[in-house]
């Protein structure tokens, strides 16, 4: 029998209230996602990942008095079990590579397909990253613009223990819960990073995680 999927906790932030509701309305129709929450502005988006503490915050990145860019720049996502996904209805937009640089590990198109959206969850919720196929181009583009400056070397240069800790962080899985899959410390965990880094001329987690799915350094699920 096939494995039971979680049921996935999700907090709406979007100041569209028709788009709110749509949204809603189309999440509900799946047995496997409960909308905990929707804020209409990033001050309630705020209040509400603590109160709530979803599996996945859908995060508009235009919203009036703070944008989702300052959303994911204030939180501490480190201390929540939220991952996020940046919704935005321009495929030019420069500041997803910002969201994504804060740590965001998805962009949806706000006129995607519902089953885009919801694959696009479920993705994300098992610690994977998730690129609508307008962005991807972008995102890579703009990562490989910033690691010009940096030769990177070949991937045999990579030890067993930096290849472990990059299958993890290509999964999603946060320094001190590598620590804990690989029984080192948290500290450890991070010279490990900062040898990698250096190994491979990326500059940061996401970057690492797409060069090492484009140089298969990494075992798809």
């Amino acid at each position: 029998m096939p494995r039971e999927r979680s049921l996935i906790k999700i907090l709406v932030a979007d100041d569209h209230a028709v788009f709110r509701d749509g949204l809603r309305k189309l999440l509900e129709g799946a047995d496997d996602i409960s909308v905990v929450g929707e804020a209409s502005n990033s001050n309630e988006c705020i209040k509400m990942l603590g109160k709530f503490k979803p599996d996945i915050l859908l995060l508009d990145l235009r919203m009036p008095e703070k944008d989702g860019l300052e959303v994911l720049t204030e939180v501490n996502f480190d201390s929540l079990p939220t991952r996020v996904i940046v919704l935005t209805a321009a495929e030019d937009d420069g500041d997803v590579v910002r969201a994504m640089r804060l740590g965001a590990r998805g962009v949806v198109l706000k006129q995607s397909a519902s089953d885009l959206l919801l694959k696009g969850i479920r993705q994300v919720h098992d610690g994977e990253i998730w690129l609508d196929n307008h962005m991807t181009a972008e995102v890579i583009d703009a990562f490989k613009k910033s690691a010009e400056s940096g030769q990177r070397r070949e991937k045999r240069l990579l030890s067993d223990r930096e290849k472990e800790i990059v299958q993890l962080v290509t999964q999603g899985f946060r320094n001190r819960e590598i620590g804990e899959k690989l029984f080192i410390s948290e500290q450890t965990v991070k010279n490990h990073l900062h040898n990698i880094f250096d190994k491979l001329g990326v500059s940061d987690r996401l970057e690492l995680a797409l060069y090492a799915i484009h140089h298969s350094l990494v075992e798809q699920t």
